[in-house]
């Protein structure tokens, strides 16, 4: 006489942070069940509690002897859902959707530059982006995005201009464009005369006199700093100021 097997039940397993499909014996004792979950929900077998989800209410799946009672027991019908709930404290859980306290691999740049197989191995055989022999250099990229900003903002000589951010409020008249070598960095520098001695020179640095201004009038600042426009004297608006 030949002993049927059970075929495998379909279920719906569900917890806070899964939710699969699963092929489930109905010889198993539900701790063997809640034994194979536990890597599947990340909730220890000793922590879980079922739950059948339908369509009209939830009934909570409890049984005093897990390892003597089966699957089978209790009457499931095939893609049934099981709700596995963590009696643990939420303090004790596991967050797995805090992503910045999962530890990451970080490989040394050392060892990823000496991998055949990387992109940047590509890029290099490819001779692409810094590997390119006719690319610009990290200077020169620099240096045409200066002259490339005093024109876009139509920095020129003889212009008024306010200086930027807005919370600076100084204006002055554009009287330098060009290097300047006393300064740490390469590129253009923009030299104003202020309207008011609140600069740091006159027009000179170093020794080397690059325009003329009052002493404390003369600043060098980058392109990015200049607004261009219809700025007129501050001590002009003083004086509308007094005539009203």
């Amino acid at each position: 006489m030949s002993h049927r097997i059970a075929a495998d039940i379909p279920l719906l397993v569900r917890s806070e942070n899964t939710s699969s499909e699963r092929r489930v014996s109905p010889s198993w004792t539900i701790s063997q069940l809640k034994s194979r979950l536990e890597p599947i929900t990340g909730v220890p077998a000793s922590c879980q509690k079922f739950t059948l989800g339908t369509s009209h209410s939830d009934r909570t799946l409890e049984v005093e002897h897990e390892d003597s009672v089966t699957v089978q027991d209790w009457g499931l019908e095939p893609y049934s859902e099981i709700i596995v709930q963590d009696t643990r404290p939420t303090s004790a859980r596991t967050n797995f959707h805090d992503l910045e306290s999962v530890k990451k691999y970080e490989m040394p740049t050392e060892q990823y530059e000496a991998r055949p197989d990387s992109v940047l191995a590509w890029k290099r055989s490819q001779q692409l982006g810094r590997f390119d022999p006719s690319a610009p250099s990290i200077e020169d990229q620099k240096l045409r995005a200066l002259r490339r900003e005093v024109e876009e903002r139509g920095i020129s000589t003889g212009k008024r201009c306010q200086l930027l951010p807005a919370t600076d409020a100084r204006r002055g008249t554009i009287s330098y464009i060009g290097d300047v070598p006393q300064i740490p960095g390469l590129g253009t520098w923009v030299g104003l005369s202020l309207d008011e001695p609140t600069g740091k020179n006159d027009g000179s640095i170093g020794g080397q006199h690059y325009f003329e201004c009052k002493m404390n009038c003369g600043v060098f600042v980058r392109p990015e700093r200049i607004e261009v426009g219809d700025y007129p004297p501050l001590e002009d608006l003083d004086s509308e100021m007094e005539e009203m």
